[in-house]
């Protein structure tokens, strides 16, 4: 029998979060800027920290951990049943614990992740490593002619941690081994096993009834918070956030069903339903688990049963027949029940549920359970709701999270914490960030003020020439919306009107007007109006200017199809609700979409320092897309700068293996980019074919996990150099990750560091503190707020060929957040990254707006077939469009 070891010591680590001063605080007790050259990294090592910029004292939505002495043991757990979700797991285990064999837990509380890996803070007594237990449920159906099923749970140690390894690796003096991963993932779930057991959650997410919102739709919004255990520079911290939970309107399900179709009678929910509405219903309440009353098992129907909803039935329960088994008797589901219950159905004609093989529920008898998690795709037509409800200014959101840390959270109530011997602060962390000057932007020369440096982010159109203006020779303006006619003639002429005052040329001011009622041949009627064109103004239109409705979803759709892919010529969709009595700087806006998409450049950096015109860069961005529904393929897009100034963008998008993150076809598409690249300088700058080559190439990839960082230099990497060595070039690549779904937020401590919305102004940079304690990250707030509380880009550096240092490396990204065409604010993220998100969620107008794709995805289909379904629809863009920045 191993030794006992118990967690207990003077809990060493980081000193804990405190209240800030109102002056710049003092830094933490942290390791040198670049660690020593024996530790390994999967990124790129830290070169140093960044220097430029003015320091401010900021709050951080993570809280100090103390790291607990000792040892954690690792244990897999191995359940004869494979087919067991996590929900059946965490009972087998609570039950093997409590009940089967309390003397083996006796002097641990331990914790489990619900698949495979348990963690106790001592040894178990197993009678050596391994040892198999039987375990029964409780409240398992009891059936006189066979036993309770019996579950075969084994326990094997597979390792024992001296979490001193957490100490060497914050503090930059150990690399990140499988002891150091065994340990964070092990922390994880110890801080999670006590809220998880009070409410509903997925994963590191817990959520809370208080302050629920119904948005109609069958939802309910639930508020929650989301916690990690995260290493970071000479400390380990605990990074809590607010989130929400979207869940099943509780209660009735046919309520439910009524709320998600809009009506109010239940005989609604019966065969008169169309094929379209009942498929929808249908996968909109598959998988809820409901209380039903079981008819057959007890006459009085008194036996509460939980049960999963698996079929909606086609027709309602007076025609729903099946055979009793003893009897051989023929019987509807209506009749059944009245005969067994001895109370006719309220609603007979209403649908039923399949809760299992053959056992038919009638909608009426089913009772959602609360606190149910909506793991579907969101409704595009709530998502106003969810914003709604999720946005929160900084203030707000702080206090919220630090309510939620004491409340919900109570790390210090939880057993197993304390078992562990784990302690954390219940302040928010107070570091010093530095707001890095923005980069100088240079407009045409028509402008009063041709060089700007913008404030707070952003900037304004006024006495301003583009830097490039396009020409618009001759257009078609269409409504889809007739409730706009009397305002045609002032739209046009305030769209003309901003275009003009940008710089760009209208050749013919005066458009083709047509009004189009949606419902017919729409491709052909705006084929049509460009005949007229032609036969009128004697040229084609190179511009066409949509106004749809509100929910003109499908119109978008037809339309950029027939512009992007069919036609090759610029559309321009605008909503009629922000047409109506739009300002001017709304058609300022429009004006510098419209630009882009005729090849012109709105403006560029006009700073040596970040993006020079004397080092030829190409700077690319990638993103793949993940559509909700699991069986159909995602998409890969990469984006890549052309000119000289980084500020011209050509896009490439494919199909791809459903819920694949690594970029499949990503040597022909970086290629592809870097050809166009080289033709331009060619064609365009008319660079010399010796000067024409890049010498840097900055590759920006968005949405990876940092658990995939060694796969995308491991397949990705290769890929862009092998597709340079095509075309014989030999660019110093740098390959950045930039993350966006992680849960850091800063907040400002001074009132006076703050913009106007509360948060901390554009440029704010954080790379000590939080970072990864040996790799070369950093946090970058690069655009001023607007609504709620504003969320930073986290950089990862994961290759660098360039030898960027810190200050040059937040320099560079933060100037690429300026040359977002449509905007005169820098936003969120580098403008290619943007653009690459763009593209991908583009890619419903490469397939012919006709077919319904959705109608072939029943769940027999293979996502191998699926898969090439859509490549052999997808249509690539029409030649005149791959040039241009058509997804601007």
């Amino acid at each position: 029998m191993p030794p006992r070891t118990h967690n207990r010591g003077r809990n060493r680590g980081a000193p804990g979060g405190s209240s800030a001063a109102r002056g710049l605080l003092q830094p933490a007790n942290q390791p040198l800027e670049a660690p020593p050259a024996h530790i390994t990294t999967v990124g790129v090592r830290r070169p140093g920290f960044g220097r430029a910029g003015k320091t401010i004292p900021i709050n951080v939505n993570s809280f100090t951990a103390q790291i607990p002495e000792g040892f954690i043991f690792h244990y897999d757990v191995i359940s004869a049943d494979e087919g067991s979700a996590s929900p059946k797991n965490m009972q087998l285990v609570k039950e093997l614990q409590e009940h089967i064999a309390p003397d083996v837990f006796s002097d641990a509380r331990c914790a489990f992740d619900g698949r495979k890996n348990l963690y106790a803070s001592v040894a178990l007594d197993l009678g050596g490593d391994s040892r198999e237990f039987d375990v029964i449920l409780p409240g398992a159906p009891v059936n006189s002619n066979r036993p309770p099923k019996i579950y075969k749970v084994q326990l094997t140690l597979v390792a024992k941690i001296n979490t001193e390894v957490l100490h060497r690796f914050v503090q930059g003096k150990q690399s990140q081994d499988s002891a150091v991963s065994t340990a964070l993932m092990a922390l994880n779930v110890v801080i999670r096993m006590a809220p998880s057991a009070r409410y509903p959650f997925n994963v590191r997410s817990f959520y809370t009834p208080e302050g629920a919102r119904n948005i109609g739709g069958g939802l309910i919004l639930w508020r929650g918070y989301f916690q990690s255990v995260r290493p970071a520079i000479g400390r380990l911290l605990i990074n809590v956030d607010i989130c929400t939970g979207v869940m099943y309107q509780p209660g009735p399900l046919i309520s439910l069903c009524l709320s998600f179709l809009g009506g109010r009678q239940p005989t609604l929910v019966s065969r008169e339903l169309d094929r379209g509405t009942h498929r929808t219903l249908a996968n909109f309440i598959g998988g809820i688990r409901v209380i039903t009353r079981d008819a057959n098992r007890n006459p009085n129907a008194g036996t509460v049963r939980a049960r999963v909803v698996r079929k909606l039935t086609q027709v309602g329960a007076n025609e729903l027949e099946f055979v009793i088994r003893h009897s051989k008797e023929t019987r509807t589901v209506a009749n059944h029940y009245q005969q067994v219950t001895g109370h006719p159905l309220k609603y007979p004609g209403v649908l039923c549920v399949e809760v299992g093989e053959g056992a038919w529920i009638p909608l009426e008898l089913c009772q959602v359970i609360p606190g149910q998690l909506v793991r579907k795709e969101f409704p595009k037509e709530k998502r106003s709701d969810l914003l709604s409800f999720a946005t929160q200014k900084p203030k707000e959101r702080l206090a919220s999270i630090v309510q939620g840390v004491s409340n919900t959270l109570a790390w210090s109530q939880s057993e197993y914490v304390r078992q562990f011997g784990l302690t954390a602060g219940t302040s928010p962390l107070s570091i010093n960030a530095r707001v890095l000057t923005p980069p100088r932007l240079t407009y045409g020369k028509g402008s009063k003020l041709p060089t700007i440096e913008p404030r707070n982010g952003s900037w304004n159109m006024a006495d301003k020439q583009l830097y490039r203006p396009a020409t618009i020779v001759a257009w078609i303006l269409i409504f889809f919306d007739m409730d706009l006619r009397a305002a045609t003639a002032q739209i046009a002429s305030d769209f003309v009107k901003a275009c003009r005052s940008t710089g760009m040329a209208v050749t013919h001011p005066k458009p083709i007007i047509r009004y189009i009622n949606g419902q017919g041949n729409i491709a052909s009627d705006i084929q049509a109006a460009g005949a007229d064109c032609k036969a009128e103004k004697g040229v084609l239109p190179n511009l066409v200017v949509a106004i749809l409705p509100g929910g003109g979803t499908d119109l978008y759709t037809i339309v950029k199809h027939w512009g992007d892919v069919k036609q090759g010529v610029r559309t321009q969709c605008l909503k009629s609700d922000k047409c109506k009595g739009a300002k001017m700087n709304f058609w300022t806006n429009v004006a510098l979409k419209v630009n882009a998409k005729l090849g012109g450049i709105s403006v560029i950096v006009d700073s040596p320092q970040t993006i020079d015109p004397h080092i030829p860069t190409v700077v690319m961005g990638a993103d793949v897309m993940h559509p909700g529904a699991s069986n159909r393929p995602s998409y890969a897009a990469v984006v890549s700068s052309v000119d000289v100034h980084a500020a011209k963008y050509v896009a490439t998008l494919r199909v791809q293996a459903s819920r694949q993150e690594l970029i499949s076809d990503l040597q022909e598409m970086t290629q592809s980019m870097l050809g166009k690249y080289l033709l331009y300088r060619e064609k365009v700058e008319k660079i010399p074919e010796s000067d024409r080559a890049p010498k840097r190439l900055v590759f920006y990839r968005d949405g990876v996990s940092e658990g995939q960082f060694q796969q995308v230099l491991e397949r990705e990497l290769p890929l862009i150099k092998a597709a340079c060595e095509a075309l014989k070039i030999n660019p110093a690549i740098t390959l950045v990750v930039v993350g966006k779904r992680h849960h850091v937020r800063l907040f400002p401590i001074n009132d006076k560091d703050a913009d106007k919305s509360g948060n901390l102004p554009a440029g704010t940079v954080v790379d000590q503190d939080i970072g990864h304690p040996t790799e070369f990250d950093f946090y970058l707030q690069s655009h001023g707020g607007i609504l709620g509380t504003s969320r930073p880009g986290h950089y990862s550096v994961l290759y660098d060929d360039n030898h960027f240092s810190a200050d040059k490396m937040q320099a560079f990204s933060f100037a690429l957040c300026h040359v977002y065409a449509p905007s005169t604010r820098s936003v969120s993220i580098p403008a290619p990254v943007y653009y690459a998100d763009k593209v991908c969620a583009r890619a419903k107008i490469h397939f012919d707006p006709k077919k319904h794709y959705e109608e072939s995805e029943s769940g027999t289909t293979q996502s191998s077939e699926i898969l090439e379904t859509y490549k052999r629809d997808f249509m690539p863009l029409h030649p005149n469009q791959t040039w241009e920045m058509y997804f601007a």
